[in-house]
């Protein structure tokens, strides 16, 4: 029995907390902490467990988490706030001595622009620190690079090529409205393209790359090639991989919305300056914004999206190489998750379902002591076996497909 720390109370945190609250026997005390509060509040006496309680951080600043970690005395730290926040949250994890798990890998406030080295550099102090920092633990990245570890593990002698596939084939009724917070979802997808072929990286243009796929349940739907960080680590953990590419589904009418968005300029992540009346009238004053940070304020909260969402999430992972018995096998392991169930179990829809989740799970498999291992750890380098098993109790089944046309 351990107490933990999540720091985040948007969707995915309020997901993780109800589940960590599920197992008393391994999160023996539970403290949600956020910039407000009031929302950490609200999140606690709306799962009413008592070993469940609030409290107030600022994640961008390393004294705050310092004397946030020293009044709690956490065994470890479940980052789910902005990847903005992630060194930040590393740096206090190691002054105080306490063990680290996230979902998404740091990012510059100033560059639209992603990748693991910044936390990678970190191996070496969590190592002589004797703590453990485990990245990337929500479901792409997370439950996916854990899917190809067991396909290592169980079926494949070489994998050959490996293509993510995340489609959100859900209805929330909004014409425009993003899954997850709106200033890194749109700054994600408006990035180049980028995945791995014959050892090297090759970029293209934001959602360059498209083609129909068809998932299991939903049918087909048009997927676009994006940058997702799991590639990074996953092309190192498995070197046989010869082409590594992930795809995501969007529809028609969100990707005309994110072209005019484009277009008049909202998705710049640069201060623009403006004048904006005085409060008294008397007069204008010169404000700076972010333009992204505004757009973000007006659009729906993705907290708010549940209630009235439809329909299913597919994510996997499709493989090909070499079996175990030296044949060619090409290999589909996946999840469904129904939004309006997620909903009924946590108030959020499932794509904060699918990632608060593993989240709670990665944070059972540290607990107890199945993933312990000093240093910055991708999850795939741990046993993907106990995770699985877990996971699919705690509402993300997994299926696995056989020698079937991969389509890709």
């Amino acid at each position: 029995m351990s107490k933990v720390i999540i720091i985040g109370c948007g969707g995915v945190g309020t997901v993780c907390a109800h589940k960590c609250a599920q197992h008393p026997e391994v999160f023996s005390e539970i403290v949600i902490a956020s910039r407000t509060l009031s929302k950490c509040q609200a999140l606690v006496d709306t799962i009413g467990k008592p070993n469940v309680s609030a409290d107030q951080v600022d994640a961008d600043d390393i004294e705050q988490l310092v004397a946030l970690f020293e009044r709690h005395r956490p065994e470890l730290v479940i980052n789910l706030a902005l990847p903005y926040q992630d060194l930040t949250i590393m740096e206090a994890c190691l002054r105080c001595g306490v063990n680290y798990l996230d979902t998404a890998n740091y990012e510059p406030r100033d560059e639209a622009h992603f990748e693991y080295s910044w936390q990678w550099a970190y191996r070496e102090r969590f190592e002589q620190a004797g703590l453990t920092a485990i990245l990337g633990c929500g479901f792409d990245p997370g439950v996916t690079s854990i899917y190809t570890a067991h396909a290592a593990k169980h079926h494949f002698k070489e994998i050959h090529y490996l293509d993510i596939v995340d489609c959100n084939a859900g209805n929330h009724g909004k014409a425009f409205a993003t899954n997850f917070n709106p200033e890194i979802n749109i700054r994600e997808i408006t990035q180049k393209g980028l995945y791995w072929q014959d050892g090297k990286w090759i970029e293209t243009e934001p959602l360059e790359i498209h083609q129909p796929l068809t998932y299991p349940n939903i049918g087909p739907r048009e997927s676009y090639l994006m940058h997702h960080e799991e590639i990074e680590s996953l092309v190192i953990n498995y070197p046989t991989i010869k082409r590594a590419r992930f795809w995501m589904t969007f529809g028609e009418q969100y990707l005309r919305y994110l072209d005019v968005i484009q277009n008049i300029g909202m998705s710049r992540i640069d201060e623009v300056e403006y004048d904006a009346p005085l409060a008294d009238g008397s007069g204008n004053a010169r404000v700076k914004i972010v333009p992204l940070q505004f757009l973000k304020a007006v659009l729906p909260n993705p907290q708010d999206l549940g209630e009235n969402y439809t329909g299913q999430t597919s994510i996997g992972c499709r493989i090909s190489g070499i079996g175990k018995d030296g044949q060619p096998l090409t290999y589909y392991i996946y999840n469904n998750c129904d939004h309006h169930k997620a909903f009924e179990e946590t108030g959020m829809q499932a794509v904060s379902y699918t990632t608060g989740v593993p989240a709670m799970t990665g944070a059972m498999m540290f607990l107890k002591g199945l993933w312990r291992k000093p240093g910055v750890h991708n999850v795939e380098e741990f046993d993907p076996d106990p995770f699985l098993d877990e996971v699919a109790r705690a509402g993300l089944p997994w299926h696995e497909m056989f020698n079937i046309d991969l389509e890709l």
